[in-house]
């Protein structure tokens, strides 16, 4: 549990930044000024350090009230015929009253990093699937397989907390656990061993993973394939490969979404879960979709808990009515259907929102700049660092609570929404 070891020095603390949520973080807090003292990476570092930057609510890029920076928005919505609410990158609370805000003004809501996390979703919803958590794998994996990803640039600290753990609760050697890449190789050495001992890698290219899945999946359920090779990967390979799954007691497929970005990954994704349930016919295998930057994990959660559906959610007709394709924000926008836009970041200052002609609301991490400012703009604090909160990690299902760091005075994404939500009422 996050706690205070010392006058500005926080211990235990939480990333909302890393998608693993790792919570063993020493941070440093001087003012409205942050410094990672132990345990960061090169995705949480830099999201601690940001400069809060300039907090003063704006319209059309000249400093306003905050009252008056939320009639305009609430003008906004009320005159919009078909709003859309994205980014939604925030905690739980702030996603909860955005749906609220959605329901009250027949919006549309989708996540800046949809596209990514419906790779899975879709994935999910035609033939199901079955994961693992964490917290299983960082005690029971002896084989990881990682398929065309790079885990260690967009979760640093995966190896390091989950697979070269000193102890587990079994008393496993973890020193012994077997890592394969399919697709890229590792782009650093995070994978390696304790002992030094390297990954075994077996390449393709990122648009041939499709057919070297689909052949790995025909490998394990027994079927014989009239081809020596597969995208350069000989037959024998890819079968002494389903072996070694068919082995291990506790094998893991990993695989990151939002790097897969051939056409129709979702396709793959699900050869992947059925690759899985095969090899559960002899012995235990799971997946671990890794993702959840952002808060996406987070929007997703309580906006299934909330509606039945994730995002790419439409309230227009008064009630939910999720469609993937005609609910994405970037055709909402690209066709000119939506008329207004709110954009949630609040945890990344860089995450601005897409260029677009129509009023835009922004909620953002305070020190946001603009190619095009917009027509509100109301700094908001960050989750965890502002104000405390919670958000999901990649695995679904751990809310992580979140300690409020520093007194910036910044309000939350919630109480901002929900400012406009009681405006006039």
């Amino acid at each position: 549990m996050t706690r205070q070891i010392q006058p500005g020095v926080w211990d235990e603390v939480p990333s909302p930044f890393c998608g693993i949520a790792a919570d063993d973080l020493k941070v440093k807090v001087e003012g409205n000024r942050l410094t990672v003292l132990e345990n960061g990476c090169p995705v949480t570092q830099p999201a601690f350090e940001q400069k809060i930057g300039e907090s003063t609510p704006q319209i059309q890029g000249k400093a306003t009230r905050l009252e008056t920076a939320i009639a305009r928005a609430v003008e906004i919505l009320s005159q919009a015929k078909l709003p859309l609410i994205s980014g939604l990158a925030t905690d739980v609370e702030g996603i909860r009253a955005a749906l609220a805000l959605a329901d009250r003004y027949g919006a549309v809501v989708d996540h800046m990093d949809s596209e990514a996390a419906l790779r899975n979703i879709l994935a999910l919803q035609d033939s199901g699937w079955i994961t693992t958590t964490l917290s299983e794998v960082k005690n029971r994996v002896d084989l990881l397989l990682v398929v065309g990803s790079d885990i260690e640039t967009h979760f640093p600290r995966f190896f390091e907390r989950y697979i070269w753990n000193p102890e587990t609760l079994f008393n496993q050697d973890t020193a012994q656990r077997e890592i394969i890449y399919l697709g890229k190789s590792p782009s650093g050495q995070a994978a390696y061993g304790p002992d030094g001992r390297a990954p075994l890698v077996i390449h393709c290219k990122q648009e041939e993973l499709p057919e070297v899945v689909a052949a790995l999946r025909a490998q394990v359920a027994g079927h014989l394939l009239q081809a020596e090779a597969v995208a350069g990967i000989a037959m024998e390979e890819l079968a002494a490969l389903a072996d070694r799954l068919k082995q291990a007691q506790y094998g893991v497929v990993t695989w990151a979404a939002g790097q897969w970005t051939f056409p129709h990954a979702e396709l793959t994704i699900q050869m992947l879960c059925e690759l899985i349930m095969a090899l559960n016919k002899t012995t235990r295998c799971s997946g671990l979709p890794l993702g959840g930057q952002n808060g996406q994990i987070t929007a997703n959660q309580v906006c299934t808990w909330q509606t039945g559906y994730p995002v790419r959610t439409s309230f227009a007709r008064g009630y939910p009515d999720y469609d993937p394709y005609h609910c994405s924000s970037e055709r909402l926008l690209e066709s000119g259907a939506a008329d207004a836009l709110v954009w949630i970041s609040a945890f990344d200052q860089g995450r601005t929102p897409p260029a677009t002609s129509i009023p835009t609301v922004v909620l953002g991490r305070a020190g946001m700049d603009f190619n095009q400012a917009p027509e509100v703009f109301i700094p908001i604090g960050t989750p965890g660092i502002d104000h405390p909160g919670h958000t999901y990690r990649s695995d679904n299902v751990v809310a992580v609570p979140l300690r409020q760091l520093r007194q910036s005075g910044l309000p939350s994404t919630a109480e901002i929404v929900n400012a406009m939500l009681q405006y006039n009422r």
